[in-house]
């Protein structure tokens, strides 16, 4: 059974993780775009083996959080912490090299190349060989491109996708371009993924076989996850922790059980009850 317990600064965490490092901490994270604050006073920890939720109405401001995470947009007031480090001067580049890969929306892989070549692209900054090696195709450069192949490869097999490598990525059937826009994701070793709504567009029992790749992932890599989804069943059935977030402020977070019977987070999905005459 999931458990949270409750820090000093008034932050809830996962009990398993009270005594380790959180992978995330934003304290008073917002931002505006001209008078208006697209999010405000956003609060956050996650701990290192965290399956986090983060849910809220359409419009609430869930994906700027993850752009403001990965740095897409800075800050215009607060900080964000990855693993004890403060990001502020951090560009998207150094954020993910710090820990934290993110997938999109709307799938955003390289379709005319192949799936390998999709994940050895996420591979570069664990190639061991200079330009001038690349250029004058050095034994050196020979071996690395064979790693790092091989690395791929292995990625693949984990997803049972190694026999689709040498396929189009844009040929693939939807759900297998979700899970390979995944494992690229995983590809660059993070500490935090976040995952931007990997649920939709999905039919319901490729909505179970994510769920499972899910808890594969974090179990496997000994990662965290935050995802955003509107997909309550999926959300509910695996996140530990959940924040609720609308209008760009986090009106409720806790256990899923606490979040489904919050009063407030029921109000912000279905509106307040019409009062009987």
């Amino acid at each position: 059974m999931t458990k949270l317990v409750q820090y000093p600064s008034g932050a809830y965490v996962l009990e398993r993780d009270a005594y380790s490092t959180p992978v995330l901490e934003t304290y008073h994270l917002g931002i505006d775009f001209g008078g208006l604050s697209a999010v405000n006073n956003f609060n956050i920890i996650v701990g290192p083996t965290e399956i986090s939720g983060l849910i809220g109405p359409n419009g609430a401001g869930k994906t700027t959080v993850f752009n403001l995470l990965t740095k897409v947009y800075q800050p215009s007031k607060g900080t964000i912490l990855v693993n004890g480090h403060d990001t502020s001067k951090m560009t998207t580049v150094d954020v993910n090299k710090a820990g934290v890969a993110r997938t999109f929306q709307n799938i955003r892989l390289f379709e005319k190349m192949s799936v390998i070549d999709n994940v050895k692209v996420a591979m570069n900054n664990s190639m061991h060989y200079n330009p001038l090696s690349a250029i004058f195709r050095t034994p050196k450069y020979y071996r690395e491109e064979k790693r790092i192949h091989q690395k791929a490869l292995e990625l693949l097999d984990i997803f049972n996708m190694s026999d689709l490598a040498n396929t189009e990525a844009g040929s693939l059937p939807y759900g297998a371009q979700r899970r390979l826009e995944i494992v690229r994701a995983l590809a660059t070793k993070p500490s935090l993924l976040l995952l931007d709504e990997p649920a939709a567009g999905m039919n319901p029992n490729e909505t179970k076989e994510l769920m499972a790749t899910i808890r594969n992932i974090r179990d496997k890599f000994n990662i965290a996850i935050i995802l955003i989804e509107h997909d309550m069943s999926l959300v509910m059935n695996i996140c530990e922790g959940i924040a609720v977030l609308n209008y760009g402020r986090i009106i409720a977070k806790g256990t899923p059980k606490d979040i489904q019977n919050n009063p407030v987070v029921i109000e912000a999905y279905l509106g307040k009850p019409e009062k009987e005459d």
